[in-house]
C-alpha cells in the first residue's frame, strides 16, 4: 500500500551566556541556565504541549492507523528531564501507544559526522541510551544533524546497526527516479535511505499560512489530494519538518493545528492509503538501487557542502578549533570537560555565525549578528582550551610518570 511517514525534530541546545573576554580564565560558566529553561518552556507552551495532546487523541480516534515519528535531541531530552518533566511525559505517552517512533542521532545536534568518526559514533550512542531510560524504546532508524549524509557517513551508520536513515532527496542524485521509493547506500543494501519530500514538507513548514502564495489557503483536503495524486504501490511519501512548525513558527491563529487535526481523517479517507513508521517501511518494502551520495549533502542544500554552517571563516575556524580539542578532553579525563565539549559542539552555535538564517534556530539565538556570536564563542573556546591544558598539567603533576611518557 503507499504511506505516508510523518517525522517532527524536536531540538533545542543549551544556550550560551554573552560570555566577554574579560571573563577568560575567571568563569566557566558558558550556558545561560535560566535563558534555557525560559526558551524550553516557550517551545512547551506554543508547540510541544497543544501538538503532543493532539496527537495523543488523534491516534486514539484512528485507533492505531494514524502514526507519528520524532527526532529528538539527547540536548532537549536533558532539558525536559531537568526543567519540563509534564512534556516528557506527554513524549512518553505517545512512544508507548506503539504508534510513534523514535529516530537516532548525535546527541548534541553536532557536525561530528564531519570532523571526528569516534565522536560522532559516542554522540550517537549516548543518544541511543538516554533514549531507552527516559522513553524506554530503541532507536532503529538514523537521523543525522540536518540531514547531513555522504556515503560514508552512511556506512558509520550502517556499522551500528541501524536499518535505515533519513536524509534529503535531491534531483542531482535521482536523475529522474521518483523521491517516493526507498533506496541504498552503495554497497550496502541492508540499510535503505528514506528520502525527504522537500516539495510536500516545505509546503507545511514555510508555505503554509503565507497570504501570496498561490495555493493559500492550505486545507487538510487540499493537501491530502496531492499525496492521493501519488498512485505508485511502493511509494512512501516522507514528511519531515521542525515541531515547532506546529504553533511557533506557524502560530495557532494560522490554523495549523486545525491542518493537523483533519489531516489523517483526509489522508485515510482513501483506502488505498496508511501512514507509517520508517522500521516498517524498511521491513515490508525492498531498495530500488543506489542513491549515490559522494559529496556531503544536507537539509538547507547548496552547492558547498553543509554550507549554513560551513560558509564563512568564522565558521570554519571555529569549527576546526572545537574538533582540535577532542585529544585534550580526552587526556583530561574529566566528565565534566567532556560534557562541556559535547555541548560546545551544537551546530545551532554555527549557525548564528550565518548571515542566512532560517527560522528555527532563531529562538535560541541571543545574538544581535554573526559576528557578536563569532566573538562570543571565540571566548568561550579560549577559556575552554586553557582550563582543558591546566588540568592536562596538574594530572601530570599528579602522576610524575605520565609526564616521563609523554617526553620520550
Amino acid at each position: 500500500m503507499p504511506s505516508i511517514t510523518l517525522y517532527f525534530r524536536v531540538h533545542q541546545p543549551f544556550l550560551l551566556r554573552r560570555y566577554s573576554s574579560s571573563e577568560i580564565d575567571l568563569s566557566h560558566c558558558y550556558f545561560n541556565e535560566e535563558g534555557s529553561s525560559e526558551s524550553l518552556s516557550f517551545r512547551a507552551d506554543g508547540s510541544y504541549l497543544p501538538a503532543n495532546h493532539l496527537l495523543l487523541s488523534l491516534i486514539k480516534k484512528f485507533e492505531g492507523k494514524f502514526k507519528v515519528n520524532f527526532s529528538i535531541s539527547g540536548t532537549t531530552l536533558e532539558l525536559m528531564k531537568k526543567y519540563a518533566p509534564n512534556v516528557l511525559r506527554t513524549f512518553r505517552r505517545l512512544v508507548h501507544t506503539g504508534c510513534v517512533e523514535i529516530l537516532g542521532e548525535p546527541y548534541y545536534n553536532s557536525l561530528s559526522s564531519l570532523y571526528s568518526r569516534e565522536e560522532f559514533v559516542n554522540q550517537v550512542k549516548k543518544h541511543q541510551r538516554l533514549v531507552k531510560e527516559l522513553l524506554g524504546v530503541q532507536t532503529k532508524i538514523f537521523r543525522n544533524t540536518e540531514l547531513i549524509h555522504n556515503n560514508k557517513i552512511g556506512g558509520w551508520a550502517c556499522e551500528m546497526g541501524f536499518g535505515g536513515i533519513l536524509c534529503e532527496g535531491l534531483e542531482r542524485i535521482l536523475q529522474g527516479r521518483s523521491i517516493n521509493l526507498q533506496y541504498s547506500i552503495p554497497g550496502n543494501s541492508s540499510c535503505q535511505l528514506l528520502l525527504r519530500n522537500a516539495s510536500l514538507s516545505d509546503d507545511i513548514a514555510f508555505r503554509f499560512g503565507n497570504e501570496d502564495w498561490n495555493e493559500f489557503p492550505l486545507t487538510a483536503e487540499k493537501f491530502a489530494e496531492w499525496i492521493h495524486r501519488h498512485a505508485d504501490l511502493d511509494c512512501n511519501i516522507n514528511l519531515f519538518m521542525d515541531y515547532e512548525t506546529i504553533g511557533i513558527h506557524k502560530p495557532k491563529e494560522t490554523g495549523i493545528f486545525e491542518f493537523l487535526k483533519y489531516l489523517p481523517e483526509k489522508i485515510l479517507d482513501n483506502e488505498a492509503w496508511t501512514f507509517a513508521n520508517p522500521s516498517e517501511i524498511i521491513s515490508h518494502q525492498k531498495s530500488n538501487g543506489d542513491y549515490n551520495v559522494t559529496t556531503t549533502i544536507s537539509w538547507a542544500d547548496k552547492p558547498i557542502e553543509s554550507c549554513v554552517w560551513c560558509q564563512n571563516m568564522m565558521q570554519n575556524n571555529t569549527l576546526k578549533k572545537i574538533y582540535s580539542l577532542e585529544g585534550l578532553v580526552h587526556e583530561c579525563g574529566n566528565d565534566e570537560c567532556l560534557t562541556t565539549w559535547g555541548r560546545l559542539q551544537a551546530a545551532d552555535y554555527f549557525y548564528y555565525m550565518s548571515n542566512t538564517g532560517r527560522l528555527s534556530y532563531q529562538y535560541s539565538n541571543p545574538f544581535q549578528s554573526a559576528e557578536e556570536a563569532h566573538s562570543c564563542y571565540t571566548n568561550i573556546l579560549t577559556d575552554f582550551e586553557i582550563m582543558l591544558i591546566r588540568k592536562g598539567l596538574d594530572k601530570f603533576k599528579r602522576r610524575p610518570y605520565l609526564l616521563s611518557a609523554a617526553i620520550l
